[in-house]
């Protein structure tokens, strides 16, 4: 079995998170390290792929909150490189909702079928202010459960589209989001989230050529050996499935799949939730009780984007149709669709979203069948004479073992906590690269060999406001305290 030096931190990880605190390590010169990555890149679950004639996102695709009062980083940092982006005004799909005989619903009867959801949801949340689950649940009429085509296809648009949440499970979270969500997709009096009020309302695709990934690959030339656009740093380890991790009061043990050990002072986790509540990694000794329920609450989100090139384009085009909405007795069956003109003119290119479900059932058939219900379906929209697709695209995030979901929410935290879900791990694991920084500094002036290591929380300091100083607590206490206290509000691993 093979063994490595002795480094400072390890982390696991290469997507947003991974690199974040990586960055935030070497900054303050930490330079000690390894990052490990299960796959053969870096972005985690941003991930682009050459489509036709341009580059497509299969992951995350979109900068949200853009305008506001304060200016989004992650915007910034779009802005600097000169990534290519369009902007994406939902607040016309309204009009744009096709039954499966290919008409449009007049907009009253879809603004009648809004309202009855946005009804049911601010019911829900009146159950929630009491904290009291079965009461929320009381509290929606029968009545305003959706059942026709149009209410299916509202609903999922509001809960489905950006949490992929499971309806039945999901309202902890859904319902205010699902507010925000009517405010952009309809356009009313409707308050939006305090993310969005701080960022703004704006949303973004990124429509360019080197992909989101690229604010990535320059992120990690900053502290990572580099040439010629390819990472050549020997502290970046791709391929390296980590199976085990040993932690004690001496520190961690990290094995993998390839039969190597590593062993370092710290360990910064940044695995997905779906790999978490796998049997991927298995803890020696377990984790406590407090933290795999906390895992064990955070909801899987699969999120499947499909991607269809024509030969040439039948669909409307324009402003207001970027967005349109199909109708279906089945919920969440091909409902959102994007066609991709504003982005990239004469790509000739539609996509098609999928959640939870519907994209795992997609994910276990061939993108044959695949392709055959899609087309099925633009035929009910828009006539048995339009051609068929020449290419299809299906990304499999559900089967994709470094990630088992597309991403992840606690069931039992106010979105409203989240920012800029494109990208929300950035900002939180700079705040998780400080702890280890700050603990690293803790230990070099007291100056004792046998330390008090420790399994770092990732992305813990996402909850802490100036009012929430825990300098008094001890770093092993920082995560109990905040469990217990109910502040644990955190989009990835709770570890």
């Amino acid at each position: 079995m093979e063994s490595s030096p002795r480094s400072s931190v390890i982390i696991i990880g290469a997507g947003v998170s991974g690199l974040s605190a990586a960055k935030v390590l070497a900054e303050n010169g930490i330079e000690d390290l390894l990052i490990f990555e299960a796959s053969d890149r870096i972005g985690g679950r941003i991930r682009k792929e050459k489509f036709g004639d341009v580059s497509v996102e299969l992951g995350a695709g979109w900068i949200a909150g853009v305008g506001g009062k304060e200016s989004n980083p992650v915007w910034e940092i779009a802005s600097k490189l000169g990534i290519r982006t369009c902007f994406s005004d939902y607040s016309n799909a309204r009009y744009n909702i096709y039954d499966r005989s290919g008409r449009i619903f007049p907009s009253g009867i879809a603004a009648d079928s809004y309202n009855k959801a946005v009804d049911s949801a601010l019911q829900k949340l009146k159950g929630l202010e009491s904290n009291n689950v079965e009461d929320a649940t009381d509290r929606t009429d029968c009545s305003l459960s959706p059942k026709a085509p149009i209410e299916l296809a509202i609903d999922f648009i509001l809960h489905d589209f950006e949490m992929a949440g499971k309806l039945h499970d999901s309202f902890l979270l859904s319902p205010a989001w699902m507010l925000r969500k009517a405010f952009l997709f309809f356009h009313t009096e409707v308050e939006p989230i305090s993310t969005y009020v701080d960022f703004g309302e704006r949303e973004f695709l990124v429509a360019d050529e080197r992909g989101f990934e690229y604010l990535l690959y320059k992120m990690a030339e900053e502290f990572l050996f580099t040439s010629e656009g390819q990472i050549l740093d020997n502290r970046l380890k791709l391929n390296k499935v980590v199976r085990e991790l040993q932690h004690s009061r001496n520190g961690v043990t990290v094995k993998t799949e390839d039969g190597c050990v590593y062993e370092a002072d710290y360990v910064i986790l940044s695995a997905s939730i779906g790999v978490l509540q796998s049997d991927l990694i298995f803890f020696r000794p377990p984790l406590p009780r407090w933290k795999t329920e906390a895992i064990e609450k955070c909801d899987v989100m699969v999120y499947t984007k499909i991607f269809l090139k024509f030969p040439y384009r039948f669909w409307p085009c324009g402003p207001g149709k970027e967005f349109f909405i199909y109708a279906h007795e089945r919920r969440g069956y091909y409902t959102f669709w994007q066609q991709m003109e504003n982005a990239y003119p004469g790509s000739n290119i539609l996509v098609v979203t999928l959640t939870n479900d519907e994209s795992k059932r997609v994910e276990s058939q061939s993108d044959e069948e695949t392709l055959k219900e899609a087309m099925v379906v633009l035929r009910d929209m828009f006539g048995p004479e339009i051609p068929n697709a020449t290419d299809v695209l299906v990304p499999r995030w559900w089967n994709n073992r470094p990630q088992l979901d597309a991403y992840s929410l606690p069931v039992n935290t106010q979105v409203k906590d989240s920012m800029a879900m494109c990208m929300v791990d950035t900002l939180q694991v700079f705040e998780t690269g400080k702890t280890v920084v700050e603990e690293i500094r803790r230990d070099e002036r007291r100056n004792e060999k046998q330390s008090q290591n420790f399994l770092i929380e990732p992305l813990l300091a996402l909850t802490l406001t100036q009012a929430d100083a825990v300098s008094s607590l001890h770093k092993c206490d920082v995560p109990t305290q905040l469990y217990l206290s109910g502040k644990l509000g955190i989009p990835e691993a709770i570890l």
